[in-house]
């Protein structure tokens, strides 16, 4: 546990991945060191390169080393070996409002529709714990929130989500039916000395934690989510592991005694680090059972493989620059670790941040995996409408910005619970062979076709930009940026520097709604990107967005020789009736030659003359207006 988190230390914070990833000109190496006792690890400089000491208290030495070509090629590798990234629903993509705390539902009520008066997307609603009953888990005050389930109610009618803080530490109260149930089976972590319950201290007070290594606290656990057991949850009603490293106020270096004894007899020093993954685990299961569609948990505590079980974020991070700058490494981390769905508190969790660094962040957050902003009890309400105008419209773009790539972004989860590779990713993943880029952090590539260039000093208005190789288009003016190369670019506050990557198709939705569940029905518009070549390429995965099982279909976009075709790779019965209405062609030629073209779209043995529309700055961008083809492929449309 950690309040309000130091910079620049080698303390570890809430959890704990023990692999260790080198790169050169050679292959890629992984090394992961399976143990969950208390490890050091001293890095240091030898005489062939770097040196790596692995000191852990207790254990056997259980040692995995994976090799490949390219870090892409490791990274699947330890996902085959720990677990690939579940795949997520989608609303939890989209943005989520978090604060401890939303007070009562009528603050609820209020913060929902401040979105809606003020036209800015979001997908979920979160109360933090005192929205419990004494902070009792599964439970709800019932002077603040009476209603709970027609308060959600009230979200699902608008196509919106919420999640509840459940933590495994449980108040030792005899009339809280949780605790009476784990004394009488005997669920909950022990002492030392073996004969009771392990107690300690946090938010309710006196506390006993539940032991996660019982099959039979899992399966208690499991089943306290049921509806009939959780009242007052409904079916759009999630879940947020917190504390669960585990957190003691009171104990030593505010966890869990080390001699403590879980199921089986083992000490605590021997699976402190599993923990978190444990409680997460647990929750999941409980949603999957409750639900035929995708659990949601996030979790705070995390170890190798927590990846199959949700999302993590950063904890109690601070409103300050430095805080925003480092979350970009921070979240590089963990996707290199096989952890791609994380994130950081938008805003910082401690202090409040000025107007420009909110804006910043937020600008920033549209691309963590995880996106959600948060604050301390303590802090100034900072929902994104609360700072007027420009900001007010800035934030609203910058959170927009994520919906406009949802379906990029969804694309991307899928290629992470398939092949093992991060959603946010260092730039030596893309370009192994450039080895400028071996150790840069402050810029990074969101999938393999957007690159991102955080705005993270006050007062900033420009921004140095590395290009690798290839051409590079700003995604707002299309100007183009041939690398390698280092440039300065602006960066006012009214954008972060963000380029399109030559060769790459990217498929986008471009109608501005409330949240993600409101789009499904909505077209698409592809961006196709050359490259020097004159050639583009990508894909989109498609399902229902929600179900553990669901039916899918995965297209392929290519463009050569002027010709722009789709078709389906992988198809198991999943339907749909959208459409592509745009087409948006970067780099295919001179105002005079975009001038002249003509396009027809080729579908079975039907043509159709398609419109063209010449735009851009330089007039070098040419736009397919309402091709009306659908997005499930199968046709092709041939530039003249």
């Amino acid at each position: 546990q950690f309040f309000r988190y130091e910079l620049d230390e080698t303390m570890a914070l809430y959890g704990a991945i023990p692999l260790i990833t080198a790169h050169s000109d050679r292959g890629s190496v992984s090394s992961f060191w399976l143990n969950s006792a208390e490890t050091f690890i001293d890095v240091a400089d030898g005489s062939r390169g770097k040196v790596a000491h692995w000191i852990s208290e207790s254990g056997t030495i259980d040692l995995f080393v994976m090799l490949g070509e390219n870090p892409k090629a490791v990274a699947k590798e330890y996902a085959l070996l720990t677990g690939f990234q579940a795949l997520p629903q989608e609303f939890s993509l989209g943005y989520h409002q978090c604060r401890w705390n939303y007070k009562d539902e009528a603050d609820v009520k209020q913060v929902d529709a401040g979105f809606d008066t003020h036209d800015i997307p979001y997908d979920t609603l979160w109360l933090d714990i005192e929205h419990t009953d004494g902070k009792k888990y599964f439970t709800w005050d019932k002077s603040l929130f009476p209603n709970p389930v027609q308060m959600q109610e009230g979200l699902k009618a608008k196509g919106r989500k919420m999640v509840t803080i459940i933590d495994p530490h449980i108040k030792r109260d005899n009339g809280y039916h949780v605790h009476k149930d784990a004394e009488a089976q005997g669920l909950y972590v022990k002492d030392g000395s073996g004969s009771k319950p392990y107690e300690g201290w946090c938010w309710p007070g006196s506390v006993s934690y539940l032991d996660f290594f019982n099959p039979n606290t899992l399966q208690y656990w499991a089943d306290k989510f049921s509806f009939d057991q959780y009242e007052g949850s409904t079916d759009i009603l999630y879940t947020w592991n917190d504390m669960n490293e585990p957190s003691v106020f009171n104990g030593p270096e505010v966890t869990m005694k080390k001699q403590a004894l879980h199921y089986g007899d083992v000490e605590h020093r021997d699976v402190h680090n599993l923990y978190g993954m444990q409680v997460a685990k647990g929750t999941w299961h409980g949603q999957a059972k409750r639900l035929s569609k995708r659990p949601f948990v996030l979790t705070r505590s995390f170890f190798a493989g927590s990846q199959r079980f949700g999302a993590m974020w950063t904890g109690d991070n601070k409103a300050e620059w430095g805080h925003l700058r480092d979350s970009v490494p921070m979240l590089l981390s963990m996707g290199i670790c096989g952890f791609p769905f994380a994130g950081a508190d938008v805003g910082g969790f401690f202090g409040d941040p000025n107007r420009e660094l909110l804006l910043r962040w937020y600008q920033v957050g549209a691309f963590y995996p995880f996106f959600r902003g948060h604050g301390h009890i303590d802090t100034k309400r900072r929902e994104p409408w609360l700072f007027g105008e420009p900001w007010t419209s800035l934030i609203r773009e910058a959170i927009r910005t994520r919906y406009r790539l949802l379906p990029y972004v969804y694309s991307l989860f899928h290629e992470a619970s398939t092949e093992g590779v991060p959603v946010m990713r260092p730039l030596y993943f893309e370009f192994p062979s450039d080895k400028t880029v071996a150790a840069k952090d402050d810029e990074f590539m969101f999938g393999d076709s957007v690159l991102v260039k955080p705005v993270v000093e006050e007062g900033a208005t420009t921004a140095s930009v590395y290009f690798p190789e290839g051409q590079w288009y700003d995604w707002q003016t299309f100007h183009k940026f041939e690398g390698p190369r280092t440039a300065t670019v602006k960066a006012p506050l009214e954008k972060i520097p963000i380029y399109f990557r030559g060769g790459r198709i990217i498929p986008t939705k471009e109608r501005a709604r409330r949240n993600s569940l409101v789009m499904k029905k909505d077209p698409y518009t592809l961006y196709v990107i050359l490259d020097a070549g004159k050639t583009a390429s990508g894909s989109i995965y498609l399902d229902d967005g929600e179900s553990m099982n669901s039916k899918l279909k995965r297209v392929e976009f290519s463009f050569a020789k002027m010709v722009l075709s789709a078709q389906t790779i992988q198809d198991t019965g999943f339907e749909t009736a959208n459409v592509i209405e745009r087409i948006v062609v970067v780099g295919l030629g001179s105002m005079e030659q975009l001038s002249a073209m003509s396009a027809v779209s080729v579908t079975g043995n039907q043509e159709t003359d398609l419109g063209l529309v010449v735009s851009g700055a330089n007039r070098d961008v040419l736009i397919v207006r309402k091709p009306e083809v659908p997005i499930a492929g199968g046709w092709k449309i041939k530039f003249n």
